[in-house]
């Protein structure tokens, strides 16, 4: 299993489980995660979630190569934009989770994996950790409904030079915006994770699970307005030149020459 799941003293811990592919994000792995994240929400024996990745990396986002191979097969129109709402339904599991959730980041979060960590409470990192979203950089926009996020925690100017750069920016500048709650030492991010899921689950859960909820309802209502087409936009960009070209070029390590089209 690529996604594994485990509850102990009240606390369910998440784990990528993909090291050699430095957690790369397949279409089978968003799918467990939504299985799984559907199926905490409410469950008596848990209290808090934590979500971490095994290896070096948290994840590197979405696997480049099986994209490419669903580019190199193409689906029928209705097939591609239903594969493309996965992530957001994964974004709507994971926040729908009525316990409070702890992302453990260390080494490299970009693109999913980055859409990932802000659908969670709380961040916790690891000194010398990078998040961002390449997204732009392979021709494509940023979807999973995943700015709505984003902009809650950092503003909307931050939140463009983000998505719209494909930069990564490190843990430090991040925890100064807001994206990051809490920066610990390299290898403790997992520990101080547990640790804060411990705090939480010693709490009465009814009212942390109502306070979660309304906070994220205020926070989020207009979401679902806005972001509501950014897996068609999706569908755009990926029928263009700078798609193709864009692809070519980050698996050639070079500049794209991109045309607009």
């Amino acid at each position: 299993m690529t996604v594994t799941l485990a509850v102990a003293d009240q606390i369910a811990t998440i784990t990528l489980d993909r090291p050699e592919r430095r957690n790369a994000l397949s279409q089978a792995m968003l799918a467990e995660i939504e299985r799984i994240a559907d199926g905490l929400r409410g469950a008596g024996d848990v209290r808090a979630v934590v979500l971490r990745g095994e290896g070096t990396d948290f994840s590197v986002g979405a696997d480049i190569g099986e994209m490419e191979g669903r580019r190199a097969h193409p689906a029928t129109l209705t097939e591609a934009r239903r594969a493309a709402q996965l992530g957001a339904r994964v974004m709507r599991a994971i926040q729908g989770i009525d316990q409070p959730t702890i992302c453990a980041v260390k080494g490299v979060a970009t693109g999913g994996a980055t859409c990932i960590a802000t659908a969670c409470d709380f961040r916790i990192a690891a000194a010398g950790s990078r998040l961002g979203y390449g997204e732009v950089k392979i021709g494509i926009n940023l979807m999973w409904n995943a700015l709505g996020p984003v902009i809650e925690l950092i503003g909307p100017a931050r939140a463009k030079r983000m998505v719209m750069s494909g930069a990564l920016f490190d843990a430090e500048t991040l925890a100064h915006w807001g994206l990051i709650d809490e920066i610990v030492p390299a290898g403790s991010e997992d520990a101080r994770a547990l640790a804060l899921a411990s705090e939480y689950a010693a709490l009465p859960p009814l009212a942390v699970q109502m306070i979660k909820r309304s906070i994220n309802a205020v926070s989020g209502a207009l979401h679902a307005a806005v972001l509501h087409a950014d897996a068609d936009q999706w569908l755009l960009a990926t029928q263009g030149a700078d798609f193709a070209e864009a692809l070519v070029a980050f698996r050639d390590k070079r500049p794209g020459n991109f045309s607009g089209n």
